[in-house]
């Protein structure tokens, strides 16, 4: 089994003086990285699609979903900003179902997450890092994450036009 942490992509510039800025949408260079995504995870077996509820993160596995003949199931748990005890619960129900699975979430979620996953015994191959438009590959052995392959989105020019 095979979990995949997916950071959205990008979406513009971050203003912590704006209330709507929960709300930012993925910029050109962000669907770009979207359909990349799409391209590196479309034709695996992925067996469910969750993200948190904020537009990035949903624009940002659509076009997995739309590959695969999924529905994207919003997770309030994997929003910016909660309480990474109740976000690694998620993970641990991901653990459960037994079926690969993709996690969409943000910046300051992804980076606890592998780090709670290395203290547990997981091995990081290779280099490690927590870009927007990337995604951590977690391989699943029984019920435990024991290793962690980090894949970063290509360079603005390499990657496809959406």
């Amino acid at each position: 089994m095979t979990l995949y942490l997916v950071r959205h992509g990008k979406a513009g510039t971050r203003d912590n003086s704006d209330p709507l800025d929960t709300q930012r949408h993925l910029d050109r260079k962000g669907l770009r990285q979207a359909v990349w995504m799409a391209d590196q995870l479309g034709g695996r077996p992925i067996g469910a699609l969750w993200s948190s509820p904020l537009p990035r993160c949903l624009e940002t596995v659509e076009p997995i979903a739309a590959r695969l003949g999924l529905d994207v199931e919003p997770t309030e748990a994997l929003t910016e900003g909660t309480d990474l005890e109740i976000t690694w619960r998620v993970v641990e129900q991901a653990l459960l179902r037994g079926t690969d699975t993709v996690l969409c979430s943000h910046g300051d979620l992804i980076p606890a997450l592998i780090h709670r996953a290395e203290c547990r015994g997981m091995t990081v191959e290779g280099p490690a890092g927590f870009v927007k438009g990337s995604i951590w590959i977690l391989t699943v052995d029984g019920d435990r994450i024991s290793g962690g392959t980090y894949v970063a989105p290509p360079a603005t020019s390499e990657l496809p036009n959406s």
